[in-house]
C-alpha cells in the first residue's frame, strides 16, 4: 500500500482547493451484473481480460469492495448520493413509467462537484427513474449531470444496434454498434471537447454483461475451445469485450496527459445474473466465485463485486486491500479529494476512501448495511458488516445468521448458535440502523415497481 509523506498530502488538498490544472479528475465505470469473478485479475480461469488487468496492476485491487445493493436501481442511487438506497426510496429495479425515483431533494456526486466547477457527463445505463426523459421525474441533468447520454434501463432490444438511448433530453435513435462501443465513443467524445484546463467527473455506466447479451464474433470466437456452449462463449466474448472498451477509454485518458491526475474507479452494480433460464436456454454465465450467492442475494455473491482503483500519483502499483467498502463511499472520498464540502443536513452513510489510498484504515462510523426485501436464496433480507463479521437477517429482524468472513469467505459456517454474545451485539446495531433507515424511506403511488396496483 501506497505511503502518504506530507508533500503528497499537501499537493492532493491545495489541488482540490486552488482549482486548475492540478484538480484530479474522477473517472466511475460501472458494469452491470458483473460476477466477482468473472474477471482475470478475480481469478477467472478463461475470460481475458487484459486491460483491467493491467488497470489493476497500475493501482489497487479492492477485494472487499461492496454494491450498494444486490439490484440495480438502488446500487446506483446509493453510489450517486453517498447513502443507503433504502433511505432514497429506490427500494428495488425501477421499471419503465414507475413513480419511484431518484427525487431531486437528493444530492450527488454530480451535482456537488458540478457546483465545484467540475464539468460532468454521465454517459450509458441510468436507471435512477421510471419516467425516463420526461419533465414528471428528475433526469440525470437535474441531478448534475451537464451532459447526457443515457438509456432508461437496458439496451434495447439488446447491446447490439440500441435504438433507445438520449442526448441531453433529444432521443438519439438507431445506432449502430454495440452498446459497450457506443458508450465509449460518446465518452471519448465528450473528454475531447473539454478543457484541459477544467477537472471533469465523467460516469461510465456500462449494460454488459446484463442480459440480453449481444457480442462481436470476434470475441466469441476466442471460447470457442473451452466454452461449455455457444452461449457460455457469448457472455465470456461479452467480458472480454467491454474490458477492450474500458482500455480504449483508458487510452484516450493518458493520450489527454490526464492519467496522473485522474482517479479511475471500476466495479459492478450487483453480483452476476441469476436467472437460470433465458428464453429456454442457460444464460446464467458469471461467476460469483468462491463467494455463496449471486444478484438478488443478501449473501456475498450478491453485493461483494470487484473493485478497482487507479491514481498514480498517490496509490501505489499492484497493490491490495481487504477493507471492506461500499459504492456509497465515493461520495465523501471524492468530496475530500476536490476540497468539497459534502452535505451536513442529511445522513451520509458512506466514509471518505482517502485514508485507504494513503495505506491507512479509512474511519467508518457506522457499519455497512443493506436491505433489499424481495431477495431471494432463502429468508434473508437485511445484511450488516462489522468489521470480519457479518450478520444477516429475515424481514422481521426475529431470525439471524452469523458469518466470519475472513475465516469463512463462502458463508458455510453459520455461528450464530455458537456466538450468542456477538449475535445480540451485531443485531443491536443492525436494528438501530434499520429503523433509523425505514423511517427516512417515503412511500410511493401506486404504479409499476411499487408493490401496488394503479388505481382505475
Amino acid at each position: 500500500m501506497a505511503r502518504w509523506w506530507l508533500p503528497g498530502l499537501c499537493l492532493v488538498l491545495l489541488s482540490g482547493l486552488a482549482g486548475g490544472a492540478e484538480q484530479t479528475n474522477f473517472v466511475v465505470v460501472l458494469c452491470d451484473d458483473l460476477g466477482y469473478g468473472d474477471l482475470g485479475c478475480f481469478g477467472h480461469p478463461h475470460i481475458k481480460t487484459p486491460h483491467l488487468d493491467a488497470l489493476a496492476g497500475e493501482g489497487l485491487r479492492l477485494t472487499d469492495c461492496y454494491a450498494a445493493a444486490p439490484v440495480c436501481s438502488p446500487s446506483r442511487a446509493g453510489m450517486l448520493t453517498g447513502r443507503i438506497p433504502n433511505r432514497l426510496g429506490v427500494y428495488d429495479w425501477i421499471p419503465a413509467n414507475s413513480p419511484m425515483h431518484l427525487q431531486s431533494r437528493e444530492i450527488t456526486i454530480a451535482r456537488l462537484l458540478k457546483d465545484a466547477g467540475y464539468s460532468t457527463c454521465h454517459v450509458g445505463k441510468w436507471h435512477c427513474n421510471g419516467l425516463f426523459n420526461s419533465p414528471e421525474q428528475p433526469q440525470p441533468r437535474d441531478h448534475g449531470f451537464e451532459h447526457w447520454f443515457s438509456t432508461q434501463n437496458n439496451a434495447a432490444p439488446s447491446h447490439k444496434d440500441p435504438v433507445n438511448f438520449v442526448r441531453n433530453g433529444n432521443r438519439v435513435g438507431p445506432l449502430t454498434g454495440y452498446s459497450s462501443q457506443i458508450i465509449v465513443d460518446e465518452a471519448i467524445s465528450w473528454l475531447g471537447q473539454q478543457n484541459k484546463s477544467k477537472p471533469y467527473l465523467l460516469m461510465v455506466w456500462l449494460h454488459s454483461p446484463h442480459e440480453p447479451i449481444a457480442t462481436a464474433n470476434p470475441y466469441i470466437e476466442q471460447y470457442a475451445s473451452v466454452a461449455t456452449s455457444p452461449l457460455q462463449a457469448e457472455y465470456f466474448g461479452n467480458v472480454t469485450q467491454l474490458d477492450y472498451e474500458v482500455g480504449r477509454l483508458l487510452k484516450t485518458i493518458d493520450q489527454r496527459g490526464d492519467r496522473d491526475r485522474t482517479l479511475v474507479y471500476f466495479s459492478s452494480d450487483n453480483g452476476p445474473e441469476t436467472l437460470n433460464r433465458y428464453k429456454g436456454s442457460e444464460r446464467s454465465f458469471g461467476s460469483p466465485s468462491p463467494l455463496r450467492g449471486m444478484k438478488l442475494h443478501m449473501y456475498e455473491g450478491g453485493i461483494r463485486v470487484p473493485g478497482i482503483v487507479r491514481w498514480p500519483t498517490v496509490i501505489k502499483t499492484a497493490t491490495n486491500s481487504a477493507e471492506p467498502v461500499a459504492s456509497y463511499d465515493l461520495l465523501p472520498t471524492f468530496c475530500q479529494i476536490a476540497g468539497v464540502k459534502p452535505p451536513a443536513e442529511r445522513a451520509l452513510d458512506g466514509t471518505s476512501l482517502l485514508p485507504l489510498f494513503e495505506g491507512r484504515s479509512p474511519t467508518r462510523t457506522r457499519p455497512l448495511y443493506w436491505q433489499y426485501d424481495r431477495a431471494i436464496g432463502g429468508e434473508n433480507k437485511v445484511a450488516l458488516r462489522d468489521g470480519d463479521w457479518k450478520l444477516l437477517a429475515n424481514a422481521d429482524l426475529s431470525k439471524f445468521e452469523l458469518y466470519h468472513l475472513k475465516s469463512d469467505l463462502s458463508e458455510t459456517r453459520d455461528l450464530a448458535v455458537s456466538e450468542p454474545a456477538r449475535v445480540a451485539e451485531l443485531s443491536a446495531k443492525l436494528k438501530q440502523l434499520h429503523e433509523d433507515v425505514k423511517n427516512e424511506g417515503p412511500t410511493w403511488p401506486a404504479g409499476p415497481g411499487t408493490g401496488k396496483k394503479p388505481t382505475k
